[in-house]
Parts: structure tokens; sequence; C-alpha cells
């Protein structure tokens, strides 16, 4: 029960993230967000960084789990083409919806963990089936250093991401079709 309720907290510590911003980020507006007792949050995480903390690992959690769900569902890419759309559809999930509430808050840790390196060390990019997929592509196309570009090309589509959510609109294929064209020059 203790680990559903810590769940649910940090479910809603995500929410409250992204809704409010960090500044708004408090024991009592989680509470007041799960619907709980006030004291409730507080009971479980003492301290803001606790709070934090456990934010930011179930927010790892969750885009990890996506990333695997979706590399395992998704077909094995062959083509330029291919790999576009697998990334824009990502990149379309990561601008709606819960995408949407979970990208807001993860900018808002990376921009925290800049002040709070256990923060930072929770927030490194971790090996997932999404990433293997794009790095296998660019090994299959004859990219010498496959790793390094995909990183590059991963980090690009999350600067399209975080542009998108701070000044609107969506990310064109054509623009994810460039950056994939790019990484295997």
């Amino acid at each position: 029960m203790a680990s559903d309720r810590r769940t649910l907290l940090a479910d809603t510590a995500i929410t409250v993230l992204a809704d409010t911003g960090m500044r708004g980020l408090t024991h009592r507006a989680v509470d007041r967000a799960a619907g709980l007792p006030p004291g409730t949050t507080s009971a479980y995480f003492r301290t803001r960084q606790a709070l934090l903390t456990a934010l930011v690992r179930r927010l790892v959690a969750l885009d990890q789990a996506e990333l695997e769900e979706t590399g395992a569902r998704t077909p094995v890419p062959r083509t330029v083409g291919d790999l576009t759309a697998g990334i824009a559809a990502l990149v379309e999930a990561r601008l709606t919806g819960d995408g949407r509430r979970r990208s807001l808050a993860r900018y808002a840790c990376a921009v925290e963990s800049a002040h709070h390196p256990e923060l930072r060390e929770i927030l490194v990019p971790h090996e997932n089936q999404g990433r293997r997929i794009v790095r296998d592509f660019l090994a299959a196309h004859g990219v010498t250093d496959p790793e390094d570009r995909t990183v590059t090309l991963l980090t690009c589509v999350d600067g399209l991401v975080f542009d998108r959510l701070v000044h609107g609109g969506s990310v064109r294929a054509q623009e994810i079709h460039g950056l994939v064209t790019a990484a295997l020059r």
C-alpha cells in the first residue's frame, strides 16, 4: 500500500510540476491535487528534495517504459522515411496529453538538476529499445560512430520538442527527416 501511495504522489507531483512550474511544486499542492488530506505528501516525502527525487525517479521510469514499449511494437526501420516516421510518432506523443505533461516536468527537472547533481545522475539518458533502434539503423547504414551520432540525433530531436513546448506548434516530419539525413552523413 505504501508503494502505491508513493507512486500516486509521484505521479501527482509530475502533474503539479507540469501545470504550475517548479515554484508551484509543494507538498500541499500535491496533497490538494491528489485529493488527499493535508500532510499526506510530507508524511511520505519529508523534504521538498525527497519529493523532487521521487518525482524524477518516477518520470524516468515512465519514460523508459514508454520507450521500451514503443520500440517493441515498432517495426525495425529500413529507410530514412521509416526512422523519420517512428521518431515523429514519439515526438507527437511527447507534445500531447500525458506525454506533454511529462515533457514539461522533465525539462523543469533538467534545469533544476544543474543545482542538484543527484537529480542529474537520475536523469542521465538510459539505454532503451528506442535508442537501440536508432543506433542500429545508423550502424546498418554505414555510420562509423553510431553511438555518438545517436546521442546527437536524439539530443537534436529533444531540442525540437523543447522548442515546441515553449513556442507552440508541432514538429514537422521534414525537420526530423533533415536531422536523420544529417546523422547519416
